[in-house]
């Protein structure tokens, strides 16, 4: 039997947290060793599987990856305000990272990428396989149209509670769809009276509406004719258990580079 690949989850009370507990415990590749949140969280010291909804694990939840735990791959699902200890932490103990926290800074990129060069790092907007496979197929799409006189679209919906908008999903489309493209500029909703629609933007739009855990229509619009390509999650499993694969990924990859889902899904 292989070695299991043994896991640490950040932000473990969080709801992406308690679905990788949940999904983890479930996977005969994956050992969930470490379970950490925010210091002072009014549920440390509490049993980790049972926050999860699974029963009892024997991994409490703490302030920070204790040590003496053995962790192969740190899985971080928690916020922006958590990077500068994440890293520290994986950095001081030469842990792999699947970093999926989205709305970070320009110079928490760049820490990102620096950690990478030390440690494995994968880092992507989304842990969708499908999201990611889909973005691929945007690009193909992007680069057949480039000189056909399209316009592209991207609306996104997600659930009430999320902090950043435009998602990064939605950002990282742009980016990828806009590169082959060449397309200049972003227009983040429309009112009034805009005039007619430039042909160099991308236009993103941003929907918050109950409990969605994610949706996202890509648009290529031309004259008689319109393609859309639409990736929908039904639930929050499908970033845990995107997450689960990048690590059984990362797990034994060497440091040098920033590895992203392509890589999982071998779409280099």
């Amino acid at each position: 039997m292989e070695k299991k690949v043994r896991v640490a989850i950040y932000g473990a009370a969080g709801r992406m947290g308690k679905r990788l507990i949940a999904l983890g415990a479930a996977d005969p590749a994956i050992e969930i060793t470490a379970a950490a949140d925010a210091p002072g969280h009014p549920q440390l010291g509490a049993d980790s599987g049972e926050l999860a909804g699974i029963g009892k694990n024997g991994v409490p939840l703490t302030g920070a990856i204790p040590d003496g735990v053995p962790v192969d791959v740190v899985i971080d699902f928690s916020s922006p305000a958590a990077l500068d200890t994440v890293l520290e932490t994986c950095r001081r103990k030469k842990l792999a990272l699947v970093y999926a926290t989205t709305g970070l800074a320009d110079a928490q990129k760049e820490a990102l990428r620096a950690l990478a060069r030390e440690v494995p790092v994968l880092w992507s907007p989304s842990m969708s396989l499908t999201v990611n496979l889909t973005m691929k197929l945007a690009q193909i799409a992007a680069a057949a149209l480039a000189d056909q006189d399209a316009d592209v679209e991207i609306i996104e919906k997600h659930h009430r509670f999320k902090a950043d908008a435009p998602s990064g999903t939605a950002l990282k489309f742009g980016a990828l769809i806009a590169e082959k493209m060449g397309l200049t500029e972003e227009v983040h909703g429309r009112h009034g009276k805009p005039g007619a629609r430039p042909h160099n933007e991308i236009g993103y739009h941003a929907v918050r509406i109950g409990d969605n855990p994610g949706e996202h229509n890509i648009i290529f619009g031309l004259l008689g004719e319109t393609m859309e390509l639409t990736v929908k999650a039904t639930s929050r499993d499908a970033y845990a258990s995107g997450a689960l694969s990048a690590a059984r990924f990362l797990f034994g990859k060497e440091p040098g580079r920033l590895y992203g889902m392509d890589d999982v899904l071998n779409l280099r």
